[in-house]
């Protein structure tokens, strides 16, 4: 954590400006004198019914019938209470609560006694939330309850009263005003763009708002071009954000089909580069690789939205705007982080990953980041951030990037962002049949007056790869006053078991069997306890590979990785 500097300064100040901007402009469009242009025309029927496309869960309404209400990675044991006057366990809780996104698992169950409940806990809502303030009305809060109740509303509004039909079509129309008027204060990212889904699907599956489509429309263009890079991942590097985006967009996209009206060539355009980013990103184990951000996830479901690829199975070579590489050769892939950190208001869960890399053989993890711990569990944010829980090069137990700590900045992004490195560079090339990347960053160049750079090869067969980390000045020599400890982790993934198996050497057991030989030349090695932070029952112990030493000014490390042993029933 340092000062910060005149661009940062000059960065904040504009940012305090937009948001003042975006709360007056809020301001003004709540006023009774305009707020009126929101409201529908006799708000009384749903004419479509968008897709639901995530997976639901018909075991969720066993827990309630018990008293348990799951969400968020945390339970709240409601004992026999309402979920909406129970304490929650947490922020994130209670925000998955009143989005109502769970709707979905109730319709999975066909059961009129869920589908019941569910109208009853819609019905609870309305009558308890009369006041717009809280949790319950963030705008993307808001914005994935109107999402959920649109998207659920056979079963909301089957068999129901008249009088109780009413309420809830009323407070439809209700949220749509406030979200109209409110969603320019969403954080800047994802959230944002959750708000201007919701605000497009409202006006195509409500009657009375279809005046209101143009404006709405043309906000949510301009957020998607502004967010979607080049080649396809987030502006804020989590890879994570875009598979829940393809799964509100597509249905986005019916829904302008089912009222007979053209949707924008954006929307499409959107779904398909997100998609290529996320091929790009998962690892042989079927998952995203955890960089920046990326938490718990199912490998079912990054297949299920892979699945409306189209039959575009084909992986790009690379991301340069996202700055990622990838290296696959036969049944290997290793990916790596070759980006600087997003820009400050979206970098709240970016990490100090800078080279560090991940690496699956054939369906097996074998390196593997700390990744970013679930919702329950943020007490180790701090140390899932931090350079040592990746696979790289840590100097003199720092970090590669900093934590800022501003409050006013704090207060506007929801968080700690971080900064740094401010140049990160990379080349891949094919050499002979192997995958070769060369990357350098500038992380420690202020602090040291030094650059690492990374060589990682990759062999034909994928059955090797050969890295070398280097330490030294950007130009000339370099003499240190007192030489500085560095230590380069290779996390391995808890599956893994590993010994040492002579000076220098570590022999690694995959769980499928494979044998991998881990060998660095002239440095100390050492297996070392490690975590992993993204399993779903909270951070699993592990092991690490780390070889220490002192550098001078100028130090290079070669170490190996090769294929013993790859038969499974070894």
């Amino acid at each position: 954590m340092s000062s910060l500097n005149v661009t940062e300064r000059f960065r904040i100040r504009s940012l305090s400006i937009e948001r003042l901007r975006r709360q007056a402009l809020t301001l003004a469009v709540s006023s009774p004198l305009l707020r009126w242009r929101y409201a529908g025309n006799g708000t009384d029927q749903i004419l479509i019914v968008p897709q639901e496309l995530r997976a639901a869960d018909p075991s969720f309404w066993s827990e309630i019938a018990h008293g348990h209400f799951g969400l968020a990675s945390e339970i709240a044991d409601l004992k026999g209470a309402s979920p909406f006057r129970a304490e929650p366990p947490s922020l994130a809780w209670a925000r998955k609560l009143h989005g109502f996104g769970w709707l979905r698992h109730l319709a999975a169950t066909e059961d009129e006694d869920a589908a019941a409940a569910a109208r009853a806990f819609v019905l609870e809502w309305i009558a308890l939330r009369r006041l717009a303030h809280g949790v319950a009305y963030e705008p993307e809060v808001v914005g994935r309850r109107l999402i959920s109740w649109i998207a659920q509303a056979n079963m909301l509004l089957e068999d129901l009263d008249a009088r109780s039909y009413t309420a809830i079509m009323q407070s439809i129309g209700q949220q749509i005003v406030t979200l109209k008027t409110t969603w320019r204060n969403a954080p800047d990212g994802i959230p944002r763009i959750t708000c201007l889904i919701a605000l497009v699907l409202a006006d195509l599956a409500v009657s009375g708002h279809d005046r209101q489509l143009k404006e709405a429309q043309v906000a949510l263009v301009e957020e998607l071009k502004r967010q979607i890079l080049n080649d396809g991942g987030h502006v804020s590097r989590s890879a994570s954000v875009l598979a829940d985006l393809v799964l509100d967009l597509l249905p986005l996209g019916q829904c302008f089909h089912s009222r007979g009206r053209k949707a924008p060539e954006e929307i499409s355009v959107a779904v398909k580069k997100s998609l290529s980013f996320l091929r790009f990103m998962r690892l042989g184990n079927g998952m995203l690789a955890r960089f920046n951000g990326v938490s718990t996830g199912s490998p079912a479901t990054l297949a299920t939205v892979l699945g409306y690829s189209g039959g575009n199975f084909e992986v790009m070579a690379a991301a340069p705007t996202s700055g990622y590489a990838r290296l696959e050769r036969g049944q290997t892939i290793v990916i790596a982080d070759v980006g600087s950190p997003p820009p400050l208001e979206i970098a709240t869960e970016a990490q100090a990953g800078a080279l560090s890399f991940e690496m699956t053989s054939r369906r097996s993890l074998i390196f593997a980041n700390g990744g970013f711990p679930g919702p329950a569990d943020h007490d180790w944010d701090a140390v899932a951030r931090a350079t040592a829980s990746h696979n790289t090069l840590c100097l003199a137990e720092t970090s590669s990037s900093h934590l800022v700590r501003h409050m006013q900045l704090e207060a506007m992004v929801g968080g700690l962002p971080i900064r740094g490195p401010d140049a990160v560079a990379s080349e891949q090339v094919d050499e002979a049949g192997q995958a070769v990347l060369h990357a350098t960053h500038d992380g420690y160049l202020k602090r040291f007056g030094l650059l690492h750079s990374r060589r990682l090869k990759l062999s034909p067969a994928g059955d090797r790869l050969e890295g070398v980390d280097v330490l030294e000045p950007p130009k000339g020599k370099l003499r240190l006053k007192q030489d500085l400890p560095y230590a380069i982790h290779f996390h391995l993934h808890p599956d893994c078991r590993c010994t040492e198996s002579g000076r220098g050497t570590c022999r690694i057991k995959v769980s499928d069997g494979q044998v991998w030989i881990f060998s660095a030349e002239s440095a100390a090695l050492s297996i070392e306890e490690s975590l992993f932070f993204v399993d779903s029952a909270g951070p699993r112990p592990g092991l690490q590979i780390v070889i220490r030493g002192t550098t001078f000014g100028e130090t290079e490390v070669r170490w190996t990785m090769h294929a013993e042993q790859l038969d499974v029933t070894a």
